[in-house]
């Protein structure tokens, strides 16, 4: 069975002023696969789940990785769209509890202090605070923690046999990642009831009647629809693109005359960029945009 590694196995290991060939390094990872993989191509950050063979489930090593690549992403002046995948047949089945009850690092452990859990670090707070749009493609069914880092992504893409579970009463907890803010502002308060109290497990196409996804694709065709959607946002105007998005999860908790003064406010300084000024002259001369980010 293989075991995952840590999303620090890329590139060259070293030990102290030790360098280890990189035969050595690629059979180190070959043998310790990194449980979180990142590439950057096209303006588009893809980050993806790779512990398959326990379905994705999150470690608290991955925890922290999550966190360090989608901040990454996020200050990168290359990247202007973020995808999340996984591998295998699962997105993320939830946390590893199995590690946990073996002491071997899983996210609740005997040394773990609840008091002393930084919560503005985490995956879920976050990606909810990411400047730059965010496509969840659900390579497979998303469970517990899973589901509710799915559900704060901006656009869901779900595999046609993918499921969603929010079984988290059946397990004795609650959705403990956001699920209780955002089902309610999904589904409407009757519907997200009844989701979050029954613990039901939905298939793609009730997924995409409730409009929790908003496209269901074959499992082979995924990772190609994300790209090509992703890479068509990314062909916009990011710094507007990143102001939308922010007035959008402002709009949220404001009212409506908050928000419309809010949005002028965004305006401003975007009708003074380069990006602005070169929409325009490309709209005139029929061309496509070449936008720069400034």
């Amino acid at each position: 069975k293989v075991s995952c590694g840590s999303a620090r196995n890329r590139g060259q290991a070293s030990l102290g002023s030790f360098q280890m060939p990189q035969a050595a390094v690629a059979a180190n990872t070959a043998a310790n696969p990194a449980e979180v993989l990142y590439a950057v191509a096209n303006h588009v950050a893809t980050i993806t789940l790779n512990c398959p063979e326990r379905m994705n489930t999150i470690s608290h090593t991955m925890l922290g990785e999550i966190t360090e690549l989608m901040l990454k992403a996020d200050n990168d002046p290359a990247v202007r769209v973020i995808v999340l995948t996984g591998t295998g047949r699962a997105f993320c089945a939830g946390l590893d509890l199995t590690s946990a009850t073996k002491g071997e690092g899983g996210v609740a452990n005997a040394s773990s202090n609840p008091s002393n859990l930084d919560l503005k670090a985490t995956p879920p707070t976050v990606m909810f605070n990411l400047e730059k749009p965010l496509i969840a493609a659900l390579n497979g069914s998303a469970a517990g923690y899973g589901l509710d880092m799915a559900l704060i992504a901006d656009i869901r893409l779900m595999a046609r046999g993918a499921k969603l579970s929010a079984a988290f009463v059946k397990r004795g907890i609650l959705p403990e990642s956001g699920g209780t803010w955002l089902l309610p502002k999904l589904l409407g308060w009757s519907k997200a009831a009844e989701l979050i109290f029954t613990g039901r497990t939905l298939d793609a196409e009730e997924a995409l009647r409730l409009g929790l996804v908003s496209e269901l694709v074959d499992a082979a065709e995924l990772p190609a629809r994300a790209r090509a959607l992703a890479e068509e946002i990314a062909g916009n105007a990011p710094l507007a693109v990143q102001a939308s998005k922010r007035m959008m999860r402002m709009g949220l908790n404001e009212t409506f005359h908050d928000h419309v003064h809010h949005v002028f406010l965004q305006l401003l300084p975007l009708l003074r960029s380069a990006d602005a000024r070169e929409g325009m002259l490309a709209f005139l001369e029929k061309r496509t945009a070449d936008f720069k980010g400034k």
